[in-house]
């Protein structure tokens, strides 16, 4: 199963920056904070791209409810691609 394969590897990756394609083309670039048997929590990086939008506001919290500044969950089974960032492009 893929959402395991990506379970495995977020977990392996926690703490790293990421990019995540997810397989509808949207492009996320974060640091992993967390990662649940669904989904996989990050901490954006980069530009924000507009109000409470990636980078901005509150963010999903794994455990309900919301948390200024967490990050925001991405469904395991809609990630694509995950690849590691160099320090150098954050």
């Amino acid at each position: 199963m893929m959402s395991r394969y990506y379970f495995d590897l977020c977990n392996r990756y926690r703490g790293r920056a990421v990019e995540i394609t997810t397989r509808n083309g949207r492009k996320h670039r974060g640091i992993i904070r967390n990662v649940d048997q669904r989904r996989v929590y990050i901490q954006p990086i980069g530009r924000p791209s507009g109000f409470r939008g990636f980078g901005y506001g509150f963010y999903g919290s794994p455990y309900g409810g919301f948390r200024p500044g967490f990050g925001f969950g991405i469904a395991l089974g809609a990630i694509g691609t995950l690849a590691l960032l160099p320090w150098l492009w954050i």
